[in-house]
């Protein structure tokens, strides 16, 4: 396709799977470089609530026919029909694919038209990779042959969220080792996600994510259980949205018998998180994998303490002993013994609180994300369009 030099600024074009992620993990990069100078779009599927919020950003929005649960041929072909239809129309100078569906297929039809500069964002490895069933093992086989064909790509960067999942794409070979970056995730504005003082009691045990089960739901849901067991009052609610389309999705009659039973509340979907911590004493999510959870960085940004599995992303936020506490995964009474030990004590969760805070300034701020982002564009980017064009 080759670099279109005739334009006078770079154009960008972002490919996203989910337009309310792209609101919250992309769209900072996106606005700084419309800033720069940047012609930047963004193809993802519509959600009528989020397109204001792109548009006034200075972002250029495609509508494509992407949904994360749908695995069937005529469907990934449409996607992949549109993706090649949209990349010959804009022509961009540089392509950022992020997730599984846009890296693979947006990553291949990049490659195919030779899209002068890709940045390829790896942020976990998801459902897929946990599973050990024969159906998941074959799945697995295919998806990793479509990782190296769309990663390798001579023209691409790829970025991965922490060091294990860039270990093994490297050592497993689907990306180069020179064309790898580490970015441990997308920073938080600590401007909007500020310290605050604990409410007033009773304690509050918050689980800020989907309602599935590869997030520890059922772990969280069996710690509320031993706690309210050992006497303590504390309250875990559940701050989430269901989501059909995962494999592991608790359906909502299920939760509203959690409600009944009265270990848990669910308090819905939020998209103001920062007033949900206010509510919250302690932070749980005792997930199974992570690339990195932001939810993560913006409860230690607010002086909450949390408590998370030891795994790949939860991890590279988390430092037991000093931020939270973290335990194995899958295991629901290691969870209610990390809770009791915060809920005894407010010391413990004040020194976690005021280190956690520390941890996110010094190395998870949205402007060091930003930067790090643009570094890489300016890298790949066409000569005509480096510095000073």
């Amino acid at each position: 396709m080759g670099s279109n030099s005739s334009r006078n600024k770079p154009r960008l074009l972002f490919l996203v799977a989910d337009a309310p992620f792209f609101v919250s993990h992309r769209l900072s990069v996106a606005r700084a470089a419309h800033q720069a100078g940047y012609d930047v779009h963004v193809a993802v599927p519509f959600e009528k609530q989020t397109l204001p919020i792109i548009r006034a950003a200075g972002v250029n929005c495609h509508n494509i026919p992407l949904r994360r649960g749908n695995q069937t041929l005529h469907g990934e072909l449409r996607l992949l029909i549109s993706l090649a239809n949209l990349i010959l129309q804009l022509r961009p100078d540089l392509v950022h694919a992020v997730s599984l569906k846009p890296v693979i297929l947006g990553g291949l039809v990049s490659r195919l038209f030779r899209v002068p500069a890709v940045v390829m964002a790896v942020t976990g490895l998801g459902y897929l990779f946990l599973r050990k069933d024969r159906k998941s093992t074959l799945k697995r086989f295919i998806i990793k042959r479509l990782y190296k064909l769309s990663l390798t790509n001579p023209r691409a960067h790829v970025i991965f969220q922490n060091p294990d999942d860039q270990h093994m794409f490297v050592s497993e070979k689907l990306v180069k080792k020179s064309a790898s970056v580490l970015i441990r995730g997308c920073g938080v504005d600590i401007k909007s996600f500020r310290v605050m003082p604990e409410p007033e009691t009773p304690i509050v045990v918050m689980f800020p994510a989907r309602i599935i089960g590869d997030k520890g739901v059922h772990e969280f849901v069996e710690a509320a259980r031993l706690v309210h067991k050992q006497g303590k009052s504390a309250r875990f609610v559940l701050v989430g949205r269901t989501d059909p389309e995962n494999p592991t999705n608790v359906e909502e009659p299920t939760i509203r018998s959690w409600e009944k039973s009265g270990h848990i509340e669910w308090w819905g979907f939020s998209d103001d998180m920062p007033t949900m911590f206010r509510r919250a004493h302690i932070v749980c999510m005792p997930s199974y994998m992570e690339g990195l959870p932001k939810v993560l960085i913006e409860a230690s940004a607010c002086g909450r303490p949390v408590v998370a599995t030891d795994v790949p992303g939860c991890r590279e936020i988390i430092r037991h002993g000093k931020n939270g506490l973290l335990i194995p995964p899958k295991n629901g009474h290691a969870a209610a013994e990390a809770i009791l030990q915060l809920i005894d004590s407010q010391y413990l969760r004040t020194e976690f609180g005021r280190s956690g805070r520390q941890i996110v300034t010094e190395e998870f701020t949205v402007e060091q994300f930003v930067s790090d982002s643009l570094a890489i564009y300016e890298k790949l980017l066409p000569a005509p369009f480096k510095t000073g064009h």
